[in-house]
Order: C-alpha cells, then sequence, then structure tokens
C-alpha cells in the first residue's frame, strides 16, 4: 500500500492522470485484499466510470465490484455487475480478461446456490483461460475446487483440486492464495463435521 501511494504522489506530481488513475486500481485491490470489501467495492465503482483508465480498466474495475461484493455475500447483484463487464470484456476481444470473468462470475454463482451455472462457468474458464504462469493456474485450481466442496457429490475431487493447487502456491511462495485455500479447506471442514447435541 505504501508502495502503490508514494508512486501515486510521484505521478501526480508529474500529472500523468491516467496513471494516477491506475494506482487508485491498485489501492483498491489491496483494500479488498485486506478485507475491507464495501470500501473496496465503491472504489471500484467510481473507477469503473472513470475517463482517466481504458475501457479494458474501467471492464476490470466493474468486474471487482463485483468480485467484491459476491466476498460480502452480496452475490445477486454480484453476478448482475460481472454479466456487465463480461459483455464489455467481449466488445474489447479481451479473451484474457472475458475467461477470468467467468471464473469470478462462477464463484458468484456458488455463493448464491446455483451450482449448475457455477460449474458451467468454471468448465468455461478453465477451457479458455491462460494457465502459463503459476499464479493463474493455482487462481483457477482453487476456484475450481471450491466450486466442487459445495456439492457432497464432487466433496473429495474438491479436495484433491485444492490440494493440488495448495502444493503448487507453496512451491511458488504464493502467499495470499495460500491462505485462501487453507480458509476454504476450513470452512469445508466444518460444514462437514457433525453437529453435536
Amino acid at each position: 500500500q505504501r508502495a502503490y501511494a508514494n508512486a501515486r504522489s510521484l505521478y501526480t506530481q508529474l500529472e500523468i492522470p491516467r496513471r494516477v488513475a491506475q494506482l487508485d486500481l491498485s489501492l483498491a485491490v489491496v483494500t479488498e485484499m485486506v478485507g475491507e470489501l464495501e470500501t473496496a467495492a465503491r472504489q471500484y465503482e467510481d473507477l469503473a466510470a472513470d475517463d482517466r483508465l481504458s475501457p479494458r480498466d474501467r471492464a476490470r474495475a466493474r468486474l471487482w465490484v463485483g468480485t467484491a461484493l459476491s466476498k460480502d455475500g452480496n452475490h445477486d447483484y454480484a453476478v448482475s455487475v460481472m454479466e456487465t463487464a463480461v459483455h464489455v470484456f467481449e466488445d474489447l476481444a479481451e479473451q484474457e480478461d472475458w475467461s477470468v470473468a467467468q471464473q469470478k462470475l462462477a464463484l458468484a454463482h456458488r455463493g448464491s446456490g446455483n451450482l449448475d451455472a457455477a460449474l458451467r462457468l468454471i468448465d468455461l474458464a478453465r477451457s479458455t483461460g491462460v494457465t502459463e504462469s503459476p499464479m493463474q493456474r493455482v487462481r483457477l485450481d482453487t476456484a475450481y475446487g471450491h466450486i466442487l466442496l459445495s456439492d457432497p457429490a464432487t466433496l473429495d475431487d474438491g479436495l484433491h483440486v485444492l490440494d493440488d493447487a495448495a502444493r503448487e502456491a507453496a512451491q511458488y511462495g504464493l502467499s495470499h492464495q495460500l491462505r485462501s485455500i487453507t480458509d476454504i479447506r476450513r470452512t469445508a471442514d466444518g460444514a462437514a463435521r457433525p453437529t453435536r447435541r
């Protein structure tokens, strides 16, 4: 956060508004990562209409509004916002962003209990996504495993996928992703444990 804030100050002095707006977007991502979801969603929403950003960055901001809302439990509105971003990525022919949006949309549908749509969209993301970097693979596998865990029939498959994702995250030092996987596993273990009477 400090590094982004310092860079933002520099670009403000240099009067390069596009860079300032891009750093505002990066700072909003940090806000989301530390769990301030409502604040992050508001920041993303402002940036989604900010002319200083490119159309692609504005669409990303719109997608991330949905991500923050979904993490905060507002899944239905998140789906609506994300679908808008998906259409923009289609219009811009941004294939990689479009695929990432399918993954995020799948998780929002999982959150709202629509597992059929979640599985259809995560399959689409997996078949079209770029998986050249460990980060991309771990994110995609984590989302896939999370969705599989939501159905008792695919619980074991979900645990296997998450175990593989955790190993890769640990191998490449992806600590944020590893924490996410651990949290998902912990939640799944809690849901599976029988309630004492």
